[in-house]
């Protein structure tokens, strides 16, 4: 392949970034194109009227550029910033899981392979997470002290992508989840995403503000017995194809009910 696009949702300080740039140059050349800041939880957002601000730097001999965007934008921005586009887009390890349905739709990290994909180029996403209360973790696997755990995923995740890419797994994207303390003899498992929903998020503050709230009901994702969910939470490494849905077929009832054409007025 010609390079691999290396992006992230959690921003170029994210510990996590560069032992995985340096572990995918096993596969070919690397490239980071990441969002400028952490961008967690911003989909597929593309920005549109605001001019991007773009910067490049080397770093352990990858080149690092960064976009004041979003990873969606870091995807565009990186096909067209060089040369050559890429042959694969890869986004991650995202600091946290990445998994159930609705998930897939707010993630950032996921976002970006779907922009690939928007591209014609194959895009797969990895996050891990430990166990426990996430809070406790996240400030563990940011910390300096994680470097070594974030090294020995980096070499695990490469290695899975090669598998993944080997089995030509059908799918607009493929999202992987593996356990922060995952190893070469962990269980591997192909998974749907699970039909959960985090449910209310935002909730109102003593200053009238609303503020971000989100608690994972790991009870009712262990539920989701089979799915990426279930999977990860045991301690598996999840691995989803993602098919965007074709459209459902429109029948002559849902015509008549909207007005013989579909829209009110029209016709």
């Amino acid at each position: 392949m010609s390079w691999i696009l290396l992006t992230n949702d959690d921003g170029p300080a994210s510990p996590a970034l560069m032992p995985f740039a340096r572990a995918l140059g096993d596969l070919g050349e690397v490239r980071v194109v990441a969002p400028d800041r952490e961008r967690s939880w911003s989909s597929k957002a593309v920005t549109r009227h605001d001019p991007l601000r773009v910067s490049q730097s080397e770093r352990s001999g990858v080149t690092v550029v960064t976009v004041s965007g979003y990873p969606a934008d870091a995807v565009q921005v990186g096909a067209v910033y060089f040369d050559d586009p890429p042959d694969l887009v890869v986004s991650g390890v995202n600091l946290g899981y990445n998994f159930t349905s609705i998930g897939a739709l707010a993630s950032g990290t996921i976002g970006a392979a779907f922009e690939a994909r928007a591209l014609g180029v194959p895009g797969v996403a990895f996050s891990a997470e430990g166990r426990g209360d996430w809070l406790q973790w996240y400030k563990r696997a940011a910390s300096p002290d994680s470097a070594p755990v974030w090294e020995g995923l980096a070499a695990l995740c490469a290695g899975l992508l090669a598998d993944v890419l080997a089995a030509d797994l059908p799918g607009d994207v493929i999202n992987v989840n593996v356990p922060w303390d995952a190893g070469p003899d962990t269980p591997r498992r192909l998974a749907p995403l699970a039909p959960v929903s985090y449910g209310q998020l935002h909730r109102r503050n003593p200053d009238g503000t609303f503020g971000h709230r989100y608690r994972a009901d790991r009870g009712a994702m262990l539920d989701a017995a089979g799915c990426d969910t279930a999977v990860a939470l045991r301690g598996e490494i999840a691995v989803t194809p993602i098919l965007l849905p074709a459209s459902p077929p429109i029948t002559k009832a849902h015509r008549a009910a909207l007005g013989g054409c579909g829209w009110p007025g029209r016709c």
